[in-house]
C-alpha cells in the first residue's frame, strides 16, 4: 500500500483505510474516499499542489498534506 499523494497522473487504485480523526476523517468520507472506493489521479496543478482525483464519479482536489492520509492500493 501506498498513500494517494504518490499516485503518479492518470494510475487508478483502491482505497484501503483513511489515517485521519474528526472532521477531516468526516469530510474524507463526505467526499467519497470510503473503504473500497476507486480512485483515479486525474493531474496535479502546476505548482504541485494541489491534486485533481475522480472518485465515484465526481473531480475533487486534495492537497498533499489530506491526500497524504488516504492509504491506498494501486492496480
Amino acid at each position: 500500500p501506498q498513500t494517494l499523494d504518490t499516485l503518479p497522473p492518470g494510475c487508478r487504485a483502491i482505497v484501503v483505510s483513511l489515517n485521519a480523526e474528526g472532521i477531516e476523517r468526516r469530510r474524507l468520507l463526505d467526499l467519497g474516499f470510503t473503504q473500497g472506493s476507486i480512485v483515479q489521479s486525474v493531474r496535479k496543478s502546476p505548482c504541485g499542489d494541489p491534486t485533481a482525483f475522480r472518485v465515484r464519479g465526481a473531480t475533487i482536489a486534495l492537497r498533499a498534506d489530506q491526500s497524504r492520509r488516504i492509504v491506498v492500493e494501486p492496480f
